[in-house]
């Protein structure tokens, strides 16, 4: 059984969900991103799981957390699992490039493909693809949208190119 809470953030609202003993995704509330079978997880804020992941993420939007300390699961594929894997461990403040992330998840020539399963990471901010630039240090994409990445870029003080800026 999948359960579910909502927590309100500076960049979104966003829908944590867990099963009894691990998250296993957290997704913008308003992106399409959300899997299509939400409808049968159960509304429960309460569960330790998704009480700890609340915890956690109010205190990395606070600036009083670099790391995550919360049980995860991936459900993808071989690849895409290394490839959040891979995500997962870029420390705080520091980034990758696509190219370097396909390297390290053991495929040097599929930048695209890692560029998109980081895309389709069900774990925003906690795997945080949002780490992950071009070669150039250009912003790229984000699959939660350009203005919650470079939120997100901003609040960990990571220096990135913007056409924006």
């Amino acid at each position: 059984m999948k359960s579910y809470s909502i927590l309100k953030t500076p960049v979104a609202d966003l829908m944590l969900v867990a099963n009894e003993t691990q998250l296993i995704g957290i997704y913008f509330n308003d992106c399409d991103h959300v899997p299509a079978e939400k409808r049968g997880w159960s509304h429960n804020p309460k569960m330790p799981v998704l009480v700890e992941a609340t915890k956690q993420l109010r205190e990395y939007f606070d600036g009083k957390r670099t790391e995550f300390t919360l049980p995860l699961h991936f459900e993808g594929t071989a690849f895409q699992e290394r490839v959040w894997r891979e995500i997962a461990a870029i420390p705080y403040g520091k980034t990758v490039s696509y190219s370097q992330l396909a390297h390290r998840a053991g495929k040097a020539r599929a930048i695209r493909a890692a560029g998109t399963n980081t895309g389709r990471n069900p774990l925003a901010i906690v795997v945080p693809c949002h780490r992950v630039l071009t070669k150039g240090g250009s912003i790229g994409g984000y699959a939660g949208g350009l203005g919650r990445k470079r939120y997100l870029l901003e609040l960990e003080k990571i220096n990135f190119k913007d056409k924006k800026r």
